[in-house]
């Protein structure tokens, strides 16, 4: 048995859309998920928010309050693809940091192990419940929480680079780079807070694109082509 910690993109959800949900691009993810849960994989879900809001960009704006509508929108992330998974037949569980009412479970590690012995795939939205703490810094702490052997990074990117790809066409990609020469170098796996923790609490990395055929099924079974982040 296996267990992962899943980080989607949300602006990898939105497709060529760039905002919102592309409901073929959930559709697909969420058979990829069934593939690997049949293969016997527990899978925990963290959702960006990106395809709807960003906390960090809203300027002239209250970073609190801005990041509180940040939490929501992965909330509102985990609700669509958790739905779609559901109708896969999928069996699923939502947990938040903080009551929201009907719609998700409040966190409990208990709960967690219940729920995976149950054989759920368990989404964690709305962040780690605090204001200027990022999606990054929620994964690598459920990451650590459930035990994960390592976390999977499922970005709009095919992987890690020495600079952005978008602004330098010459940028170089990483096949294999340790966690310490991430934050030495600052480069963008995650933000530099959550590759700390990564680093602190030896947890390995696999970082790949969303769009490539079938990428989170390859991933797990080991036919990788993006960025294996080591400790």
């Amino acid at each position: 048995m296996k267990r992962y910690l899943l980080k989607l993109s949300g602006e990898a959800l939105s497709g060529d859309k760039k905002t919102g949900f592309d409901e073929d691009t959930v559709r697909e993810v969420a058979s990829q998920i069934r593939t690997i849960t049949e293969d016997g994989v527990q899978l925990g879900i963290v959702i960006g928010g990106g395809n709807f809001w960003r906390g960090r960009t809203s300027e002239g704006m209250d970073r609190n309050k801005a990041d509180q509508i940040g939490m929501l929108a992965t909330v509102m992330n985990c609700i669509y693809v958790a739905d779609i998974c559901r109708m896969l037949g999928l069996k699923t569980e939502i947990f938040t940091p903080f009551a929201c009412g009907g719609f998700t479970t409040l966190y409990s590690r208990d709960r967690v192990e219940e729920s995976f012995e149950n054989g759920k795939i368990l989404f964690f939205a709305g962040g780690t419940g605090h204001p200027y703490f990022s999606t990054d810094t929620a994964t690598v702490l459920r990451a650590i929480e459930i035990g994960a052997d390592a976390i999977l990074v499922a970005k709009a990117i095919d992987g890690i680079y020495d600079s952005d790809p978008k602004l330098n066409p010459n940028a170089v990609k990483y096949d294999q780079i340790s966690i310490q020469e991430v934050v030495d170098k600052r480069l963008q796996a995650m933000d530099l807070t959550a590759s700390i923790m990564c680093l602190d609490n030896k947890m390995p990395m696999l970082v790949f694109g969303l769009k490539g055929e079938n990428s989170i099924v390859k991933t797990v079974r080991g036919e990788f082509s993006g960025t294996r982040v080591t400790i």
